[in-house]
């Protein structure tokens, strides 16, 4: 089975590499700050628009694109500069499967990830199910 799309939004740049921490009962608890949990709530939002009739089941190959507004920028140049791709992905990751697009992000076995300057800002998403010999 294979899964893809494109969600037409300014992609947030609040990552799960933001959480904050807090001591409760003397033990460290994390909690998202504002502009994670708006930006964990605007992905998933928009994920469930497009969430498969069931799991993907064993390995995933995964392949976002991050289009960000492009201001000055060359249209579908690459971007160099914050957020960092793998902080991108750790919660898109977290949102997927909170939406159900498997059952556990370890199954992505296989990932690419691009962020760009765009025209039109977004977020194109492709995951398949890998073939098992």
């Amino acid at each position: 089975m294979s899964i893809e799309f494109f969600m037409p939004m300014i992609p947030p740049t609040a990552t799960h590499q933001e959480k904050k921490w807090r001591v409760v009962k003397g033990k460290p608890v994390s909690y998202d700050p504002p502009e994670v949990a708006a930006a964990r709530s605007k992905l998933i939002a928009h994920l469930a628009r497009h969430k498969p009739d069931r799991p993907l089941e064993g390995g995933v190959c995964l392949l976002v694109k991050w289009c960000f507004p492009r201001g000055k920028h060359k249209n579908g140049a690459y971007r160099t500069t914050r957020p960092d791709t793998d902080n991108l992905q750790k919660l898109l990751k977290d949102c997927m499967t909170a939406v159900g697009f498997w059952k556990d992000d370890a199954q992505v076995a296989s990932e690419t990830c691009e962020k760009f300057w765009a025209e039109v800002p977004g977020i194109y998403v492709r995951a398949e199910e890998l073939k098992e010999d």
